[in-house]
């Protein structure tokens, strides 16, 4: 019978003088203890939705929140208990967690979905497998158990199911019910995302951290300031277009062997007269590989420098040595190795497949490649390089790069190449008798070019040397 039937009309003025018989109350008393548990059972849900929220928003380990769900999602929907299931990776699958009032019921049903689990993790084809886990698990425990899930969607793709599960004959699924389990499945989703989201964030901290130092280190490695060459003026600068490059450029002083620790950052205690060589190299690439290869290089060239060969034997030793190891990183290194002696104003040199430098004769005002053949230091074990040299006088100046600068690109995808450097560097020959102003010259010129939205795509190194008058003595130039 209706808790309404038998419901009467308001009762007239004289009817109230006397007390209402306990027949006229009980459909009252009913409606009234019909609200009041609604309200109670309202007033439940809200709290536990509440409760799950706060650990939402507190819970820093996703661990702690897994545990909750299952217990939430018993809860809300009046079941006899509830079993979270995640998909790893999309090669695993995992009960992760499970709650239940019975202790029976909840371990049969935990064998069941493990079992049913094991099963599915040695499927050769999971992603399809696990269409059918719903079926399997109703199979597994039998038409005595009732058995409602939905799905975890974390950016629209499936990362595991919330079940629900009751014994009770009389359990109905209700449209209530329903949604409840998916605000809880949906919370777990949220959940999961932010785990990932933090780990993906940390991740990319360390990572960030890790290319700091190896910035560092790398920073470190390449000339801090550019030596004082009887002679010679210099200014180099390197630009890496990430924060580890493989851009490559020294100065080795020929008895750098005999150095302490303390003459690299005393220049004047380094004689002014010994020869010097004067490297640019390039790995391949960028970013870590291409700093890692640049280090190798780095240390392996002035280990060569020693043994005070000539340009291309110091190449053909370099290359065999490297060989091994660039040859399974599928890398090469391109590189320009240069020797000046001050006591004769020659420039011996050997190149390695880098871009040539540019030499500009002060007497004929024109501009001169430096170049010799020979293959990437990487290529072939048995490559082999040539040796060549030249007579430089006063006024001379060689601009040593790498192809960052020629291969910087506009907003119209039109590269700065090589044309427009050699019009550069004579315009700034012309113009300009230092070399630090020649290389910032150079610089602003390839900035402009490129405009102000350009990505620099590759790393750019730019070394300038002039040679002075016998009696010059140029101030040092720092990077």
């Amino acid at each position: 019978m209706s808790p309404l039937s038998g419901f009467n009309p308001p009762p007239s003025p004289a009817d109230l003088a006397s007390p209402p018989t306990p027949a006229d109350t009980s459909p009252v008393l009913a409606l009234k203890e019909l609200v009041a548990s609604l309200y109670r059972e309202q007033n439940k849900i809200q709290n536990l939705l509440s409760s799950l929220g706060f650990a939402l928003r507190s819970f820093n380990n996703l661990n702690q929140f897994l545990e909750l769900t299952p217990l939430m999602a018993t809860r809300v929907t009046d079941a006899d208990g509830s079993a979270l299931i995640l998909f790893k990776k999309r090669n695993k699958i995992s009960l992760e967690q499970i709650h239940g009032q019975d202790r029976r019921l909840t371990q049969n049903i935990r064998q069941a979905m493990k079992s049913v689990i094991q099963n599915l993790n040695g499927h050769p084809d999971l992603a399809s497998s696990t269409s059918h886990l719903d079926a399997q698990i109703r199979l597994a425990l039998g038409q005595m158990i009732r058995l409602y899930s939905t799905p975890i969607l974390v950016k629209n793709e499936e990362w595991g199911r919330l079940y629900v599960f009751s014994e009770n004959s009389q359990y109905v699924w209700t449209q209530t019910r329903r949604k409840l389990l998916q605000l809880i499945a949906d919370q777990t989703a949220v959940a999961i995302a932010n785990s990932e989201l933090t780990n993906e964030l940390r991740s990319k901290e360390r990572q960030d951290r890790e290319l700091e130092i190896a910035s560092e280190i790398q920073e470190r490695l390449l000339p801090r300031r550019c030596p004082q060459i009887q002679g010679l003026e210099i200014a180099a600068r390197c630009r890496t277009a990430n924060r580890v490059g493989g851009d490559y450029y020294d100065f080795i002083p020929t008895n750098y062997d005999q150095l302490r620790p303390a003459d690299w950052d005393n220049p004047h205690e380094i004689d002014k007269a010994v020869p010097w060589s004067i490297v640019i190299g390039d790995v391949m690439g960028k970013g870590v590989p291409a700093g890692l290869i640049m280090t190798m290089t780095r240390g392996m060239l002035r280990a060569e420098v020693l043994n005070r060969h000539s340009p291309a034997q110091i190449l053909r030793h370099l290359n065999r040595v490297m060989f091994a190891d660039l040859e399974n990183s599928h890398r090469f290194v391109t590189l320009f190795y240069s020797e000046y002696d001050p006591k004769t104003g020659v420039l011996s040199y050997s190149n390695a497949a880098h871009n040539p430098p540019l030499l500009w004769q002060a007497d004929q005002q024109q501009i001169q490649l430096l170049d010799t053949e020979g293959a990437l230091i990487g290529l072939e074990a048995d490559s082999d390089y040539r040796d060549a040299a030249i007579d430089l006088a006063p006024g001379d100046v060689i601009l040593y790069y790498t192809d960052g600068l020629t291969d910087a690109m506009n907003s119209s995808g039109e590269r700065f190449d090589e044309d427009n450097l050699h019009r550069v560097f004579q315009e700034a020959c012309q113009h300009f008798d230092h070399p630090q102003a020649i290389l910032d010259f150079i610089f602003e010129q390839v900035r402009h070019f490129a405009g102000p939205k350009s990505n620099r795509q590759d790393d750019m190194t730019l070394v300038v040397m002039q040679v002075q008058s016998s009696s010059a003595e140029g101030p040092d130039s720092l990077n």
